[in-house]
């Protein structure tokens, strides 16, 4: 009676269900997997929420199925301010990038098609494959020292039944970032192969190099800039989102008019989260400059890490860090052994890492909770089991 779409193994994992136990027991935890920026300290003041929510046109109801004109307008100023120059009238909001992807897999692909992505990546990308019954197809990131895209590897997945290229830059969990060239090279392959390019944008405001956007310059493919007010402006709980095409006119018209179609069936945009939003993003300099302090702050302390125990791989942006502990370490076993001393971490298969021994921290605790929990980490992984770093 149930859809093939949502046919999951529901039951928790040993590694899940001891999480889940250690939170509910009470005891202190330093949480390295917490992504929430609301949960980290790093919350907007209640009242000037409140202020920004309490705009009297909320009492009447307008639907505008791309967005309010006053919101797209502000998405176009912010796209503006990291050069990447948008008419409004290509920005479409959604309640979140999750929903974003899910309009874009229906606009572009039929059931059974594929859609190219990264890894590592984010393992919520599989779920929303799913339930548009979309097949991912996985193109690797390397490592030499820092990320790349591996352009070859990425040709050679494309398939019959490609539709799409995911990019995610600054990437979750690697901090990859796309430079010009490899972005260009990029759209000239889907171009070249009538894909459209998908570009997941939501850290670029936390880029430590240049982080060229998809949204600018005269794209040859048809392109779509990701983001929203989850990472944007740490404000996950308001849902709102935005996807901004790019690339030529005679491709452009015609998917926005039936991403429109989609969105007006389901309106799911708040009135009065779309009314603040102008002046929310004009203001999200108050929530990014503690963000990036404490960002810093947390790599410093990483800074450190390297040796026989672990090392940390290079990033460029990005919410999160990479710990390689080496391939014969047992990523599970290692993160049910630091829940025993109240550490969360995430093991990177997780992220569909190419090869084993990867840990995932993130970069949001506050930085004594951070520090001490790296100690910890470190610890577990240099004693007598694993000092000599054979697995290295």
């Amino acid at each position: 009676m149930l859809s093939s779409r949502t046919a999951w193994d529901l039951a928790a994992n040993a590694l899940a269900a001891r999480t889940d136990a250690l939170r509910a027991s009470g005891r202190p935890i330093l949480d390295l997997a917490e992504s929430n920026p609301t949960h980290a300290g790093l919350a907007w003041a209640p009242e000037e929420l409140a202020a920004a929510l309490a705009d009297p046109r909320v009492a009447s109801y307008d639907p505008a199925p791309q967005g309010l004109p006053a919101a797209r307008e502000a998405v176009a100023r912010y796209l503006a301010s990291r050069d990447a120059v948008v008419d409004p009238e290509r920005i479409l909001l959604t309640a979140s990038t999750s929903e974003a992807y899910a309009l874009l897999f229906k606009l572009l692909c039929d059931p059974g098609d594929e859609v190219l992505v990264p890894a590592p990546s984010y393992p919520l990308l599989d779920l929303l494959a799913d339930l548009e019954a979309v097949r991912l197809v996985r193109y690797p990131l390397r490592y030499d020292g820092s990320w790349h895209l591996d352009l070859a590897a990425l040709e050679a997945a494309i398939g019959p039944r490609t539709r799409a290229v995911v990019v995610v830059s600054p990437a979750n969990p690697t901090g990859a970032v796309l430079d010009a060239d490899e972005l260009a090279a990029l759209d000239r392959l889907c171009a070249a192969n009538d894909l459209a390019l998908l570009g997941d944008e939501v850290f670029a405001d936390t880029a430590l190099r240049p982080c060229p956007s998809v949204a600018a310059g005269d794209r040859e493919a048809l392109a779509f800039h990701l983001s929203g007010l989850s990472k944007v402006c740490g404000l996950p709980q308001l849902k709102v989102g935005w996807i901004a095409a790019a690339g030529p006119a005679a491709r452009v018209g015609p998917a926005l008019a039936r991403l429109e179609v989609v969105a007006d069936a389901y309106l799911s945009v708040s009135g009065p989260a779309q009314l603040a939003l102008p002046g929310l993003l004009a203001r999200r300099e108050g929530f990014l400059a503690p963000l990036r302090a404490r960002l810093a702050a947390n790599r410093a302390a990483l800074a450190g890490v390297h040796g026989a125990a672990a090392d940390v791989l290079a990033s460029a942006g990005g919410w999160t860090a990479v710990l390689r502990i080496g391939e014969t370490r047992d990523e599970e076993a290692l993160c049910l052994d630091l829940l025993d001393e109240g550490v969360v971490v995430h093991p990177g298969f997780f992220y569909d890492f190419e090869r084993p021994g990867h840990l995932v921290v993130s970069l949001l605790p506050p930085p004594p909770v951070f520090a001490e929990g790296i100690r910890r980490v470190i610890d577990r992984c240099g004693r007598a089991d694993f000092a000599s770093g054979s697995g290295r």
